[in-house]
């Protein structure tokens, strides 16, 4: 038996097209769609069989919230994701394990990183932002809420460098090492290599890598027009060329400590007002034996 759990939400609602086109692609299999939205995972657990296989479908919000809630849970058969979302960053780093058009996840989401954010643990699939990323996820939330005409990120980002964001100071340990940066643009820290809908930020991050670290990368210093003339080069990953104001580290502990509150995206998921981010990498947590 085939589940289809498809987020109705994603996309905007606008999935008809996605759901027909799975309906006819496992149209010789017996299949149930059921909405992930609002599913007790570990009900739906016991009715399922090792023979059986899960399909999630949706965007990397969707797979997000997917991995943070099983915790606890062992997958008791095989899952796949099918990418129906806008922003697509994990379909991108995952490309070449795409099978199908399906990528197998039970492996995907062994040992996922955990940030902490104001005493409260999240599970990622991408990356975390910090800086002028999560501001532009704050100002698309606050234009969604009043339209359901598409966001403009680029747009956001533009006026955000030109005139609206306010750079930080910040101090960022990894891996107990310390560095203090002024003026910082952003300072997130990737799992994978992509984030903001096609943006290569940490082009050298690779998530199955042998020693399980992720990458922090930061942006600072630089003024507004040079910052202006290197940002469009993230989408290509030679952002990283330009040393004097780009740095990647990487560890397995990643702390990074802002002097004013700022947003910050989870895999796409907005927090408000944060000054403060901790990531680990956990060699064996519980959702690591999830096979």
């Amino acid at each position: 038996m085939k589940y289809i759990l498809f987020n109705e939400k994603s996309r905007n609602g606008g999935n008809q097209e996605t759901f027909e086109h799975l309906k006819s692609k496992f149209e010789n299999d017996e299949f149930h769609i059921k909405n992930i939205i609002g599913i007790n995972f570990k009900e739906f657990f016991t009715t399922l069989k090792i023979e059986d296989e899960v399909i999630i479908c949706g965007g990397d919000g969707t797979l997000n919230h997917f991995a943070n809630d099983i915790v606890g849970l062992r997958l008791p058969c095989r899952f796949y994701f099918y990418s129906a979302g806008t922003g697509n960053d994990f379909k991108n780093d995952m490309k070449e394990y795409i099978r199908d058009e399906l990528i197998y996840l039970n492996e995907v989401v062994r040992n996922l990183p955990v940030v902490t954010i104001n005493d409260k643990e999240y599970r990622f699939i991408d990356g975390i932002g910090f800086g002028i990323d999560g501001y532009c996820c704050e100002k698309g939330d606050e234009l969604q809420a009043k339209s359901d005409k598409p966001v403009n990120y680029s747009k956001i980002a533009i006026n955000g460098l030109l005139f609206d964001y306010k750079r930080p100071n910040a101090k960022i340990t990894v891996d107990g090492v310390t560095k203090e940066y002024k003026k910082v643009w952003l300072a997130p820290t990737m799992l994978g290599k992509y984030y903001g809908g096609g943006m290569i930020i940490a082009p050298n991050q690779d998530r199955f890598n042998k020693e399980h670290t992720v990458s922090s990368v930061v942006m600072y210093g630089s003024g507004k027009l040079k910052t202006l003339m290197v940002f469009p080069k993230i989408f290509k990953g030679e952002h990283v060329a330009h040393k004097e104001m780009v740095e990647v580290r990487t560890g397995k502990n990643i702390t990074v400590e802002f002097d004013r509150p700022t947003a910050l995206q989870i895999d796409g998921e907005t927090v408000r007002n944060v000054l403060k981010y901790s990531v680990r990498v956990e060699e064996e947590d519980i959702a690591s034996k999830n096979r």
